[in-house]
């Protein structure tokens, strides 16, 4: 038989998981439980949004911080060709995009970059081993 004090236990290890899950700083028991519920209408909100307009959530999916890069890749004959741009250019972006591209064993061949208010870099390229 499991006891008063292990089922509290469970419990309140449920109502923790609950509180994490719903990023909920409430202390008391029922006001956890009351945000749990805001979370689940705010998830069903979000569901019929996309399934009345499933483009719509699809565009807003996308990264909106300037701060991350959108990163393409297409692979060539013999080769690769990536882009990546971020809506603001920060101190150091061209050092570490060429550092990433070092560090995965890639070369590149041929690069163009532009740095002043937005950040876009366009590098043609080969694995190291096909040189």
């Amino acid at each position: 038989m499991v006891s008063r004090e292990q089922k509290r236990g469970s419990l309140q290890e449920k109502f923790q998981l609950l509180r994490s899950i719903t990023n909920s700083h409430a202390e008391n028991d029922t006001s956890i439980i009351m945000d749990a519920s805001k979370y689940i209408q705010k998830l069903k909100q979000k569901v019929e949004r996309f399934n009345q307009d499933p483009t719509a959530e699809q565009s807003s999916s996308e990264p909106t911080d300037p701060k991350t890069p959108m990163v393409t890749v297409e692979t060539l004959d013999k080769g690769f060709m990536i882009n990546v741009f971020s809506g603001k250019n920060q101190p150091g972006m061209l050092v570490s995009v060429l550092e990433a591209f070092e560090d995965i064993g890639l070369n590149v061949l041929e690069a163009r970059a532009s740095c002043t208010d937005s950040f876009s870099l366009h590098a043609m390229g080969l694995e190291r081993q096909h040189l």
